[in-house]
């Protein structure tokens, strides 16, 4: 059975979507544009301070869900301009540890509400094991 999860602690979803959804040992994270959840804007203006909140925001439902970044097996990094790649990469590296996430990165034409990043998470718990 799937369930929905959902925090106020990141921002709510802007279409006919849930903010993740837990299914067995999966937990599957809609993607995740910068918006502060406390003001509803997005937390900066380039794309260093966007991967940042986008993140917190995986985080935040990693954490409402009782996953930990650890637990991310995959990610999607959805990138306005590929130019903001290496500032976006180095965001990224300070969220994650060995073994780091597969992942994938695309330069996309447009995002929501014009973010300049958008970033998709699936994480694995499997009670008892450990990466």
């Amino acid at each position: 059975m799937n369930h929905k999860i959902e925090t106020n602690k990141a921002p709510a979803a802007i279409g006919p979507y849930s903010q993740a959804i837990k299914a067995g040992d999966l937990l599957f994270i809609s993607g995740q544009i910068p918006i502060d959840p406390a003001t509803g804007a997005f937390a900066g203006d380039n794309v260093t301070e966007q991967t940042k909140q986008s993140l917190t925001n995986v985080l935040n439902i990693l954490k409402e869900a009782g996953y930990e970044m650890s637990d991310v097996v995959k990610t999607t990094v959805l990138l306005q301009d590929m130019n903001d790649f290496a500032d976006m990469n180095a965001v990224y590296a300070s969220f994650f540890s060995e073994p780091y996430p597969a992942r994938a990165a695309f330069e996309v034409a447009k995002l929501p509400k014009g973010a300049l990043v958008e970033i998709e998470a699936i994480a694995c718990k499997n009670e008892g094991e450990t990466r």
